[in-house]
C-alpha cells in the first residue's frame, strides 16, 4: 500500500519517524511513496531524507489535490501538517486521510468517551496541541488523550481509528504531559497504520 506522509515545521518529525520505523519493521504493510511538506526546512524532511524517501514541497493548499492524486496513495497521514485541507481533498480521499486530535473524540456527535478512570474525557473540539493540552490541566481532567480518526467534513470528528490516554499527574506541566503524551501517539499511529494496511480494522 501507498502511504504519503504530510508534515510541516511545527515539529521535529516523530511521527514520521514511528511510520518510518513500522515500515522499516515490516509492522505496516506499505511504502512510504512520498514524504509532502509545506515548509523546505522542517527538521522531519532530514529523517526522510536519511531513509532516502520521496519529497514533495507543497507551499500552496490549492496544490495539494493535483499532488495527491499524482501520488495515488492508499492513505494519507497527517502528522503535524498546519495547511487546512480543503473540502475538495476530504471529499476525493474518503476514509483515506488519517488525522491525530489532541483529544478524545467520541463515537457518535453528541457522544463522550470516559476515561480509564470512568470520569468524562475531554474532546478539545477545535484546540490545537498546545491549548488542548493546556485545557486538560485548566480543566483538571485526570486523563490526557488523543485520537486518530479519518478526516471528514465535519471538523475534529470523524470515524475513530485509535485512541490513547496518558494519566495526569498533579505536578504536571505542558511540557512534561505533553512529552509523555506524544510518546504514546507515536506508538498509536504506529500501530493503526498497522491494522489499517493488513485491512483487519
Amino acid at each position: 500500500m501507498n502511504l504519503v506522509i504530510l508534515i510541516s515545521n511545527a515539529g521535529i518529525g516523530t511521527n514520521l519517524q514511528a511510520i518510518i520505523d513500522g515500515v522499516e519493521a515490516g509492522q505496516i504493510n506499505g511504502r512510504i511513496a512520498a514524504v509532502v511538506c509545506d515548509q523546505p526546512d522542517a527538521p522531519g524532511l532530514e529523517r526522510a531524507r536519511k531513509y532516502n524517501l520521496p519529497v514533495e514541497i507543497c507551499a500552496k493548499k490549492e496544490d495539494l489535490l493535483p499532488l495527491l492524486k499524482k501520488l495515488n496513495p492508499d492513505y494519507i497521514c497527517l502528522a503535524g501538517w498546519k495547511q487546512i485541507i480543503l473540502d475538495e481533498v476530504i471529499l476525493a480521499f474518503p476514509n483515506k486521510i488519517l488525522n491525530l486530535h489532541p483529544g478524545l473524540i467520541p463515537d457518535t456527535i453528541d457522544g463522550i468517551i470516559k476515561n480509564p478512570d470512568g470520569s468524562p474525557a475531554l474532546w478539545n473540539k477545535g484546540m490545537l496541541t498546545t491549548k488542548a493540552i493546556q485545557n486538560f490541566l485548566d480543566k483538571h481532567s485526570t486523563y490526557a488523550g488523543s485520537s486518530i480518526h479519518f478526516l471528514t467534513l465535519t471538523f475534529d470528528f470523524g470515524p475513530v481509528l485509535g485512541r490513547c490516554f496518558e494519566k495526569i499527574t498533579v505536578d504536571d506541566t505542558i511540557q512534561s504531559l505533553y512529552q509523555r503524551l506524544k510518546n504514546k501517539e507515536n506508538r498509536l499511529y504506529s500501530g493503526v497504520l498497522t491494522k489499517l494496511t493488513h485491512q483487519t480494522i
